[in-house]
């Protein structure tokens, strides 16, 4: 069987030849398998398979399973190509390659060796969203920041390069993205005073093409101030020194931990950066360019062509690293947009924009809840935010309450879907708000640099943390909305069977109807799932497939074993009621309709 197994996958490569871009825009288009972390290059998570649909998906049951041996949060989702299905961990970052001629039998595993003192200076769990593939290569980014290529016959390193210094704080989550020649990768830490980048290494040898940094002069964050806009205007000369104080923006935050989106004809890459360091406003005046900030960069260069801020000054933790969808053919008021972004931000607004230029045709609340701001200025691009939930240090009303949402935000990094066949997003999110209390604090390397104190639960009068909806991107406005006990912390996925698939922190997968989210099916799995739904096929049947395993930031307290209520930077007393519901441990379950 191992034979066999690498042999179909020797042979996928060979013929696909060496160059990965033309081999992973043919696989992503392949619906059979699952090569890309979010479905394609746009970020949209759907699949044309639709032999598990609306009818049937009730029979769903599980086919196998494998145990990861990881009792953290596990994020991300397998990946398939060929007949061989990759799946990862968090913390200590394995990787399996299993055989779907032999389902759960194991071909190779990677163990990396790492300081687990990295551990420490990880925000928010140990999680990790999965592995890349591009030609006969498994990419995985550690904990570390190691950036490893694998062979992916015999899980053989081929090279690895340090994306970064962990003893600065710096560490990775993310998953990394394969355009062209070159892997593309970012860096966490925004907690430790660290300034945020996103780097291009090369696919073949791993050496770095390119390297740009969210904060900072234009020749580091690679912007020509003629050529790169904001808002339809050129940026102009050192646009993000100007928006702060000195040489703050050496440690000015705008960590890079979220998704890559990619478009072939345009060929720009699509990413957020995250919160200014400190959490304390009042440290760090000015609008902080450029964390919170949608990024449109060349990517042979690294070249900027657009940037949107969507929270300036950040005073409440909003990261801007949430996916950027793309999607063509959008009807915004009498205008049909042939190419747009779709982006649900932390801050609680879902953004269309035009993705050639950046201009911002919607921006609305998809959680009725969120309170911080009126609404957006759709000629300046800037919320107006209400006085009363500004987050401030010092006097005695430092500590802001009923701030909706959380830091958490309305939506964390649990990726959305978006269905060609019904044109409507399908939306993961939080219904959770917070008191913020800011306080001064000083930097040191490598130690946390936060400088505020937070309390979460639900907005008043709601029994419930979280909602499962679907959103119409054009006019701005939720279609239909499904409850859910706690936060949705999982990505979702749409598929052509006209059915949306989701996982709750209890360790439920469910389908709903996406024309009306009628719950269609509910299987509980053996732990919360914070891990990314995907599909695919194997001899002609149809199985879906997912990581569960509780953990990320919504179940840090099981996770590192944590009781306070502020622990968890607030979401340690949020959710702790969810032991009541499930337990540690990491599980794929591969579900498939009866024989």
């Amino acid at each position: 069987m191992l034979k066999r197994a690498a042999l179909a996958l020797t042979l996928a490569v060979a013929a696909t030849g060496a160059s990965a871009n033309p081999e992973l825009l043919r696989l992503q288009r392949d619906p059979n398998q699952w090569v890309i972390p979010n479905g394609n290059y746009a970020s949209q998570r759907y699949s044309e398979l639709n032999q598990i649909n609306r009818e049937n998906v009730n029979q769903l049951r599980p086919a196998w399973q494998f145990s990861t041996g990881v009792l953290r949060g596990h994020e991300g989702g397998p990946l398939v190509v060929g007949e061989v299905m990759y799946i990862h961990t968090p913390f200590p970052n394995r990787v399996f390659a299993l055989d779907l001629n032999t389902p759960g039998r194991v071909l190779w595993r990677y163990e990396p060796t790492q300081d687990p003192s990295v551990i420490g200076v990880m925000c928010c769990d140990t999680v990790n969203r999965g592995p890349a593939y591009a030609d006969g290569k498994i990419i995985l980014s550690q904990a570390d920041t190691t950036l490893v290529a694998l062979d992916a016959r015999t899980g053989r390193e081929v090279w690895k390069v340090k994306n970064g210094d962990a003893g600065k704080g710096e560490t990775s989550t993310m998953s990394p993205l394969v355009v062209g020649d070159k892997v593309l990768v970012g860096i966490s830490g925004g907690e430790f005073g660290i300034r945020g980048h996103i780097t291009a290494y090369n696919l073949a040898d791993g050496k770095q093409a390119w390297r740009a940094y969210s904060v900072g002069p234009d020749n580091e964050i690679l912007f020509d101030p003629q050529k790169t806009t904001a808002m339809g205007q050129p940026v102009g000369e050192n646009s993000s020194l100007r928006t702060w104080e000195g040489d703050q923006w050496k440690i000015g935050g705008g960590a890079t931990w979220g998704w890559i989106s990619y478009d072939p004809e345009l060929n720009l890459i699509y990413y957020g950066s995250g919160n200014p360091g400190t959490w304390n406003p009042v440290q760090r005046p000015g609008d902080n360019k450029w964390s919170m900030t949608i990024f449109a960069r060349d990517a042979n260069t690294g070249m900027a062509r657009w940037v949107y801020q969507m929270t300036p000054h950040d005073e409440w933790d909003y990261d801007g690293v949430n996916e950027m969808i793309l999607a063509d053919n959008i009807q915004v008021g009498n205008q049909r947009v042939a190419k747009a972004l779709v982006h649900f931000d932390r801050n609680g607004f879902g953004y269309t924009l035009n993705r050639e230029n950046g201009q911002l045709l919607v921006a609305q609340k998809f959680d009725p809840a969120v309170n911080w701001a009126t609404h957006v200025d759709m000629e300046t691009g800037r919320p107006q935010v209400v006085r009363e939930f500004s987050t401030r240090q010092g006097g005695e009303d430092q500590n802001t309450q009923n701030i909706c949402p959380a830091a958490l935000g309305s939506k964390d990094q649990q990726p959305a879907a978006y269905s060609p066949r019904s044109g409507m997003f399908y939306v993961p999110t939080n219904h959770v708000c917070m008191d913020y209390e800011p306080f001064r604090v000083s930097y040191t390397a490598g130690q946390p640099y936060i400088g505020a104190t937070l309390s979460m639960y639900p907005p008043k009068g709601s029994d419930h943390m979280g909602n499962f909806i679907a959103w119409d991107a054009g006019q701005g406005r939720i279609v239909w909305s499904k409850p859910e006990r706690f936060s949705v912390w999982s990505g979702a996925l749409a598929t052509a069977g006209d059915i949306v698939f989701y996982g709750t922190l209890e360790g439920y997968l469910k389908a709903v109807d996406l024309k009306d989210g009628k719950e269609l099916f509910s299987y509980r799995t053996p732990s919360g799932i914070i891990g990314n739904v995907n599909t695919f096929t194997h001899k002609g049947k149809q199985y879906v497939a997912v990581l569960s395993g509780v953990g990320g930031w919504a179940g840090i307290g099981m996770a590192a074993g944590l009781q306070g209520e502020s622990e968890g930077l607030g979401a340690v007393g949020a959710y702790k009621s969810l032991s009541d519901y499930t337990q540690l441990g990491g599980v794929l379950t591969v579900f498939a309709l009866p024989n």
